[in-house]
């Protein structure tokens, strides 16, 4: 059973939590995730490890909510316990000097992207982030973001906050610049993720994501996070979760995230309609 210390609404069905794990926080490395079960009825889902507390004993998740797992995860309080957490997980981020980094997060990826930003720069390297969200009310990690970056660009799909428009678009305007860029780190929705490969490929620059599908186990047992990478399969869970965007079949990403998308609906209405009473 892990704990929770402490709870913090980021922004509209956006939580972040202090969850009480010495073990993992003392091995978690940036890039890295862990996988919980609210109960033990509970579905499996993997969340990334954005940071660890001052103590090191705890780490922080931060996740949407989306699905029944995640909504019933958010509605526990400080002192309550989520009942299994295994981690971490994954291949952590291959941090060394690489010269003028990329970082680009949209959405909750941004959580994802801060530990990584963070990490390159103690690495020497000079960080440019973007962030992006739908609106100013669905950013997070802002403030967070700007202290590890070198510089910042925040955008929103209606212009409540920065520049109007998509995290891409900067990307295209940095790449179209003088300023030459040796890596760019992308996470966030697949279909984001896709159209930052297809801007950087023209220019051969090396572009790694970080990759979302659906995932169970964690161990590579159960190959649900399968993924075609370079024409071969590839397991997220112990092969990624980071991989070079110009090699991952976007397409079939985006398909099988959509596998279940009925069957999840279903499980969140039958959960708010019949269990949120006690949730």
């Amino acid at each position: 059973m892990f704990k929770i210390l402490s709870k913090e609404r980021l922004a509209e069905n956006v939580v972040s939590m202090l969850v009480e794990a010495p073990l993992i926080a003392g091995k978690a490395k940036p890039g890295q995730f862990v996988i919980l079960r609210v109960d033990e009825k509970g579905e499996r889902i993997p969340l990334t490890v954005v940071s660890v507390d001052e103590s090191g004993k705890a780490i922080r998740l931060i996740f949407q909510e989306v699905g029944k797992t995640t909504t019933k995860l958010g509605r526990l309080r400080p002192g309550e316990y989520i009942s299994d957490l295994v981690g971490p997980l994954g291949r952590p981020t291959e941090v060394k000097s690489y010269g003028h980094v990329v970082v680009i997060g949209g959405g909750v990826g941004v959580a994802e992207a801060y530990p990584v930003a963070k990490a390159l720069k103690s690495a020497g390297n000079r960080v440019t982030a973007i962030i992006g969200a739908r609106s100013k009310d669905l950013l997070i990690l802002e403030d967070e973001m700007r202290e590890v970056c070198d510089s910042l660009h925040v955008c929103t799909d209606d212009g409540s906050k920065g520049r109007k428009g998509f995290v891409t678009d900067v990307l295209k305007e940095l790449l179209e610049g003088n300023t030459p860029i040796n890596l760019v780190y992308a996470i966030g929705p697949a279909v984001m993720m896709k159209v930052v490969a297809d801007l950087t490929r023209p220019y051969g620059v090396h572009t790694m994501v970080s990759l979302n599908p659906i995932m169970v186990d964690g161990t590579g047992m159960c190959g649900a996070c399968r993924v075609t990478v370079g024409g071969e399969t590839r397991f997220v869970c112990v092969d990624g979760p980071e991989f070079d965007a110009h090699m991952v079949d976007f397409q079939e990403l985006m398909t099988r995230q959509r596998m279940y998308l009925d069957k999840e609906k279903m499980a969140l209405e039958k959960y708010l309609r019949e269990g949120a009473a006690d949730g």
